[in-house]
């Protein structure tokens, strides 16, 4: 018989305890998980998780929180999986929306698209996409702080964003 963690002065068997940890855990899966339907595929990977790990748990009267933790953090790495897919998606309809563009009309409309924007987001995003430096590297040639260079990016893609989907005229 193993201490019932929710309720120290009652016991339980080890079944009943394993049933209540995977109540647990879906319930919190559930809840931040956008797509429901992954939550089965969500706990099963914190289960498996749990088992490689279980030597690192050093309480054993925090299982559950511990488990819940594990399967939060799953979830949210299922919530940012699902937003690249979703942002795949999307480039792949847009892809197919210009499909019959040719490459230089391609390279055209993205040179458009940078010669609208001013020189420093120009060159900020330049650095980011075209040469691949990283936020750090960005900031200390630019001389800023690191969240200000991911502002920006952030900033700017949501304007050219904007902009493609918008179809105005780029001013």
């Amino acid at each position: 018989m193993l201490r019932n963690p929710h309720f120290p002065e009652t016991f339980c068997t080890e079944e009943q305890l394993l049933e209540e940890l995977y109540r647990q855990m879906l319930k919190v899966v559930r809840h931040k998980l956008w797509h429901k339907p992954d939550a089965g595929d969500v706990v099963q990977e914190a289960w498996v998780r749990i088992l490689e790990n279980r030597s690192s748990l050093r309480e054993q009267d925090k299982l559950i929180p511990w488990a819940k933790t594990i399967a939060a953090n799953l979830a949210y790495n299922a919530n940012r999986a699902r937003s690249k897919e979703v942002i795949c998606e999307t480039c792949e309809n847009e892809y197919n929306i210009h499909g019959a563009m040719s490459e230089p009309e391609l390279m055209l409309e993205l040179s458009d698209l940078l010669g609208c924007l001013d020189p420093t987001t120009r060159t900020l995003l330049l650095y980011k996409f075209y040469y691949g430096l990283k936020d750090r590297e960005i900031a200390d040639t630019l001389g800023v702080p690191v969240g200000t260079v991911k502002a920006r990016i952030h900033r700017s893609k949501a304007r050219l964003n904007a902009q493609v989907h918008d179809d105005s005229p780029r001013t």
